[in-house]
């Protein structure tokens, strides 16, 4: 496994981290110790999670647990680290939707403080590693959301900050009020960011790039397409959109072209993806959300894969214009 800086925090996380978003779905609760072990053979010491993973019915499929009878993917995780825990660096996060109350969301003083004590208990720990905010808040001012980060900093219940989903102009945004304020600054960004989807290469990239922060991409195999293209035969249910499902012919002709140049230079399609994504600017780790441990190994090959630059370029070139970057309202799962 190969390591990189997280942003400015001086710690290092492997270039593949595990995503826990579909907890309790796949792999099971009764399999989700074998995935976490084979993790931390594998040298991933980067767990990516959140206050919403593991019961959210957009993950439902048929023979899995209802949503409503899933247990957390934080205690799934916590319960599986037990013994282990200072092996890894946990990220989560909160904003989003986690009850019926009309405060259960957001980035308010009182949401966040609400939602790390229940981390904490949910992950058994007294620490998490990098806490994000999971979506922009429109009702709630960066600059209260920044002070209690910081405060939790100081109480030693969180390590650094990320921000998630928010545009370049919130991130640079987010860093002039820490420096102004002499708050603990963001070092990370999480955003939905591949060979096809590539709207963060508008500002957001060459922004972090600029300040230090490091990117963390999620979806970064778009939904499977570019793994696999028998993604396209999967049954799944819930929302379709979020599943990947319902590709557009355009995509579909990128990943066929993925195909054939990997196989054309003795790799497979998810290694390809997997090493052209770690090679782009401020990329330090990306995260996959494997279901089973013969797929985490697989994808934890694409951290040792070397492309030449122009096996890059031919990669970098099947998209020519990334789309424009929409933030989300903080009303959804990621």
């Amino acid at each position: 496994m190969q390591y990189a800086i997280l942003g400015s925090s001086g710690i290092r996380v492997s270039r593949i981290s595990l995503g826990t978003a579909t907890f309790g779905v796949a792999p099971t609760a009764e399999h989700t110790d074998r995935l976490i072990g084979e993790a931390l053979n594998l040298g991933i010491n980067f767990i990516d999670t959140a206050d919403v993973y593991g019961n959210m019915p957009v993950f439902d499929r048929p023979g899995a647990p209802a949503a409503a009878d899933r247990e957390p993917a934080e205690r799934l995780l916590g319960r599986a680290l037990r013994g282990r825990r200072d092996e890894v660096v946990i990220a989560t996060k909160s904003s989003g939707i986690v009850g019926h109350g009309v405060n259960d969301r957001g980035l308010s003083r009182r949401h966040i403080i609400r939602q790390v004590e229940t981390s904490l208990r949910r992950l058994e720990t007294d620490y998490i590693d990098l806490y994000y905010a999971h979506d922009p808040d429109p009702d709630t001012p960066l600059e209260q959301t920044l002070a209690v980060y910081d405060d939790l900093i100081r109480q030693g219940k969180i390590r650094y900050v990320g921000l998630s989903n928010h545009p370049a102009w919130q991130v640079t945004r987010a860093l002039w009020i820490a420096d102004d304020r002499r708050l603990n600054a963001p070092v990370a960004v999480q955003v939905k960011y591949n060979l096809i989807d590539r709207a963060a290469e508008r500002e957001l990239a060459p922004a972090c790039a600029q300040f230090g922060l490091s990117i963390i991409p999620y979806a970064p195999l778009h939904g499977g397409l570019l793994a696999d293209l028998g993604v396209l035969k999967r049954d799944v249910v819930g929302d379709q959109r979020f599943q990947g499902m319902g590709f557009p012919e355009s995509e579909i002709a990128v990943a066929r072209t993925v195909e054939r140049l990997s196989h054309e230079w003795g790799h497979q399609p998810y290694q390809v993806s997997l090493a052209w994504l770690l090679s782009r600017p401020a990329v330090a780790s990306v995260i996959v959300g494997a279901e089973t441990p013969d797929e985490l190994r697989a994808n934890a090959t694409a951290a040792d894969v070397q492309l030449e630059p122009a096996q890059r370029d031919a990669l970098t070139a099947l998209v020519n214009e990334p789309a424009a970057f929409e933030h989300r309202a903080g009303d959804g799962p990621e």
